[in-house]
């Protein structure tokens, strides 16, 4: 919060229900803050809820829209819930930003494919739409035990975080790897992966971790994957 404000931003986009890529939830004094910020600025909050439908073991966060509506617009997608090819989602905005935001989608597009709207809103009002995500998300969360199993017989000292949500988790290794060599030496393996050092701003190495995506894998593709890398992720010192 401290570098926000002392920035001439007027604008701030954040994933405060699961962080990407860190998993991380955004806590209720920060949020605080945020609205804080927002009202003295007279600023907006650009809050992207991309995954908040797929929580595992605990409640739902609530969004900041519902804190400040006349400060946050909120974004949300089911490219994320039904399939990438779905482009359809929807910003819930501060009544003074609808119009403006209408005119550029105008001109972005002329607007989303009618068909596909229709048929999203079918799926919504039959109560389909809510079966598919709680069956989607008990596949998720059973990916996700398998991954969190499979780190724990193979790599017990890699710590696992970012697991409440989404499709991803944050692995943190030993100190004394380099995240640059395991992902080298991974991919010599047939097995993705990706460092957290893509992600940061500096390209800073350090301190290494990974970030693990299980959303399109299969139980025992997942299994696979930490078994055949269990040897890189242990500190040999």
């Amino acid at each position: 919060m401290a570098a926000l404000a002392a920035s001439d931003a007027r604008a701030v986009v954040l994933t405060p229900a699961h962080q990407s890529p860190t998993g991380v939830v955004l806590a209720a004094q920060r949020r605080q803050a945020l609205v804080a910020w927002a009202n003295e600025r007279d600023a907006t909050i650009i809050e992207d809820d991309y995954d908040a439908e797929f929580r595992y073991d605990r409640e739902p966060v609530g969004a900041v829209q519902g804190l400040a509506p006349d400060r946050v617009a909120l974004l949300g997608t089911v490219s994320k819930s039904l399939a990438p090819a779905m482009r359809l989602g929807w910003i819930v905005c501060p009544a003074a930003l609808a119009e403006a935001i209408a005119h550029e989608k105008d001109l972005e597009d002329r607007g989303s494919p009618a068909l596909d709207q229709v048929a999203l809103a079918t799926l919504v009002q039959s109560g389909r739409y809510d079966r598919h995500l709680r069956r989607m998300r008990a596949s998720y969360a059973r990916r996700r035990a398998t991954l969190v199993d499979a780190l724990t017989e193979h790599a017990p000292q890699v710590e696992l975080h970012g697991l409440a949500a989404g499709f991803h988790a944050v692995a943190h290794l030993p100190d004394s790897l380099s995240e640059p060599a395991v992902v080298s030496a991974a991919g010599a393996r047939s097995v993705g992966l990706y460092g957290m050092s893509r992600y940061r701003s500096s390209g800073a190495i350090s301190p290494p971790q990974l970030v693990l995506g299980f959303g399109n894998l299969r139980e025992g593709a997942i299994a696979q994957g930490i078994t055949t890398i269990r040897d890189l992720l242990h500190d040999h010192r």
